[in-house]
């Protein structure tokens, strides 16, 4: 298995991820989670795998200093940012100057990649000490949760592995209990962590998610952060520190 590239799928990409209320409602929790989280001040951050930089253009409006990087040239092609943000064509392994930023993005990317504990060691060993590390990834505890829900007891008893992998399915969903020892063997100090999605994904109407979108994301932000229902969310956001 290989990194993934949306090289040659950009703009179904684009559609498919931002142009849904899963992706409006992912989007904007873990906007509210950073403007929560990060610390005060004009801050270097860079993201890693970012995709068409909605992030990166939400915190350069903010006032920050962004750099966007991404494994898909194409991804990067149509990348809406402000002209102040820098693009840079990368794999993650290949950034190595980490040291240089307060803040280190890393959504939504661990789970399309070959060997995500590999990832995060490097940019365990390239960010400086006193750094921020902002982490999401695609929660395989939710996803298997959701294919019950749903009935799809042959595909769980396969370990949710399918015969003709779609690319923009995940490759590599990702355990929370996994990912906690990955990143506390690493040295990251986890700060906090919350659920992104902990109820949109399982609405049996799925209309809900459009015609009451206020009162969904009114309920996401009440219990994302409470157990049992944050390690539900689809994906799971983790504010790191590094020591």
């Amino acid at each position: 298995m290989k990194d993934q590239s949306f090289d040659g799928i950009a703009g179904k990409f684009a559609r498919n991820i931002y142009g849904t209320t899963k992706g409006a409602l992912r989007h904007q929790l873990l906007c509210e989670a950073l403007d929560e989280l990060l610390p005060e001040g004009k801050l270097n951050i860079i993201e890693l795998g970012g995709g068409t930089g909605v992030m990166s253009a939400y915190l350069a409006d903010k006032g920050h200093n962004l750099t966007l990087t991404d494994i898909s040239s194409e991804i990067l092609s149509i990348a809406d940012v402000p002209e102040s943000v820098v693009k840079k064509h990368a794999d993650l392994q290949s950034v190595t100057n980490l040291a240089e930023y307060d803040v280190v993005l890393c959504h939504a990317v661990l789970e399309w990649l070959e060997d995500p504990k590999a990832a995060l060691a490097h940019m365990a060993q390239s960010m400086r000490p006193g750094s921020w590390l902002s982490l999401t990834f695609f929660n395989r505890d939710a996803a298997l949760f959701g294919n019950a829900v749903y009935g799809n007891f042959d595909y769980i008893s396969r370990g949710m592995k399918v015969k003709k992998q779609v690319r923009l399915n995940p490759k590599q969903p990702l355990p929370v209990a996994e990912v906690t020892q990955w990143v506390e063997e690493l040295g990251f100090t986890i700060v906090s962590s919350r659920g992104i999605r902990c109820f949109h994904d399982y609405l049996r109407d799925t209309k809900k998610a459009s015609e009451d979108y206020d009162a969904l994301l009114a309920l996401e932000r009440q219990y994302n952060q409470q157990p049992p229902f944050k390690w539900l969310g689809k994906y799971f956001h983790m504010w790191l520190r590094v020591s």
